[in-house]
């Protein structure tokens, strides 16, 4: 818990601001389950407006409330995934290594920005406990005075920047993987395997801006001096010793205890992943969710060294997920009452939202909608993958409608996405549990992130989609 504590000097100016906006969304912000339930309410009455009748729309939405279990299983699996390789012991060891290298306060904060960044890249899971369990270590050094508000903000900027650019972006995992796609999706997109996503160079280039960008806001935004508020300042108790392991109490527990189980499946896994790449596209490997997955959840069985450790991780993993257990099956009914709810005129409230997108017309102009669509929406709704499959339809309908490229888009969508992750603090709920820390505490540093990163964003989706050719989606 975080103790109060008197204010060493009064926020002013865009910081000022963010604190006061982040105790308002505190106070009168209802859980994002909320938000989803009264999505589904509204979207229904929107299709009754269309002119559905009450019985397609209630049809719609049960029939359509398990469209996304297997997404839903592997978007948790994200989060378990990142958060049991991140607690482990060789990680633990190489975050206190790497804690060791600034030199400064400012420079500290950067560099846990950066390093976030970079592993969100990889696993934004991942990179949220990371960049937790890294802005600790800074802060336990005795050598160095630095603003925990600020650490844990750049902690936060690997989900707040770059996340769905990277590997683990739910939109770009979902157009990869034919299986996991809606069916009257999949009809309008095809499968977008990475290389029309996220490792297009035009995307490899918008990531690599605001990487740079996002740590020089830290590095200039870091408090100094007089201004600087530490852990112990806040209260917060920086004792990170793993809990051991209860010792083996009878015979049957051996193989518990033992890491001969988790050789074999590291080799298992191994073997696995060389005859993918022996028989398949690089791209369509690297592309498959479930083998991300697969070799996300072997390496965490072999660096906590023993299945004992390994599960203990996994049961503290488990209350991370619970977000998206409750929320994405209401995503998936919401989805289902937009595009299967049929109205007036034999359209759906999809086709009618991708009317107007179309009537936007091509180019950046069409982007740019896009682009500050996806932020008011994300906003209210906070799931990325979970929103992508209620903008999908009829977004990628109208790109097709305006010779948009497909690809990039999605790429359009994930670059929006993490603007909201600034301002609305739901995601970041597992990492304050790491710090120690309130939502209130950041959001002041992530909101000064957020006025310097939307311009820079509409700007990047608007000039580089200008380099784009529409390409006709390949339906499996």
């Amino acid at each position: 818990m975080t103790a109060t504590v008197p204010q060493i000097r009064t926020e002013k100016g865009l910081a000022r601001v963010a604190q006061s906006l982040a105790g308002w969304t505190q106070k009168w912000f209802p859980d994002a389950y909320i938000f989803a339930l009264v999505g589904v309410l509204l979207v229904a009455v929107a299709a009754l407006a269309n002119g559905s009748s009450p019985q397609i729309i209630v049809d719609s939405f049960g029939n359509g409330f398990w469209d996304l279990t297997a997404f839903t299983l592997q978007m948790a699996m994200v989060v378990l995934t990142g958060y049991v390789v991140a607690t482990s012991r060789p990680v633990a060891r190489l975050i206190d290594t790497l804690a060791a290298v600034p030199q400064s306060a400012a420079t500290a904060v950067s560099f846990v920005a950066f390093l976030s960044m970079s592993v969100s890249f990889v696993n934004w899971g991942l990179s949220l406990v990371f960049g937790g369990l890294l802005a600790r270590a800074i802060a336990r050094r005795t050598d160095l005075r630095v603003d925990y508000r600020a650490l844990g903000a750049a902690a936060f900027m690997g989900l707040g920047a770059v996340w769905a650019l990277g590997m683990s972006s739910s939109a770009a995992q979902l157009q990869a993987t034919a299986t996991s796609l809606p069916p009257a999706l999949l009809q309008v997109t095809g499968v977008l395997d990475f290389g029309t996503t996220i490792f297009t160079w035009q995307s490899l280039t918008m990531c690599a801006i605001i990487i740079a960008l996002t740590v020089l806001i830290a590095h200039f935004s870091a408090p100094r001096g007089e201004a600087i508020r530490t852990a112990q300042d806040l209260g917060v108790d920086l004792n990170d010793e793993p809990e051991p392991a209860a010792p083996r109490s009878r015979p049957g527990e051996w193989l518990e205890y033992s890491r001969i189980l988790p050789i074999l499946f590291a080799l298992l896994t191994l073997g696995w992943l060389v005859s993918q790449f022996l028989t398949s596209p690089v791209l369509s490997v690297v592309s498959s969710l479930n083998g991300y997955l697969l070799v996300f959840l072997m390496l965490g069985l072999v660096l906590h060294g023993t299945p004992r450790k390994f599960l203990q991780a996994v049961s503290k993993a488990v209350p991370a997920t619970a977000g998206i257990l409750v929320q994405f099956p209401l995503y998936a009914a919401m989805a289902a009452i937009l595009t299967r709810a049929v109205g007036n005129g034999g359209m759906t409230v999809s086709e009618h939202l991708a009317e107007f997108f179309t009537s936007v017309g091509g180019g950046g102009g069409f982007t740019v909608i896009v682009a500050l669509y996806t932020v008011i929406l994300g906003i209210f709704v906070p799931s990325g993958g979970g929103k992508w499959l209620v903008e999908a339809p009829y977004v990628m309908q109208s790109a097709t409608d305006v010779q948009m490229n497909l690809g990039w888009t999605v790429q359009v969508y994930n670059v929006a996405e993490a603007l909201p992750n600034l301002i609305n603090p739901f995601f970041m709920l597992p990492l304050l549990a790491v710090l120690g820390l309130r939502a209130r505490d950041l959001v002041g540093f992530t909101f000064l992130q957020f006025m310097f990163h939307l311009p820079v964003v509409l700007l990047l989706v608007w000039l580089l989609g200008r380099t784009f050719e529409f390409v006709a989606p390949v339906i499996p």
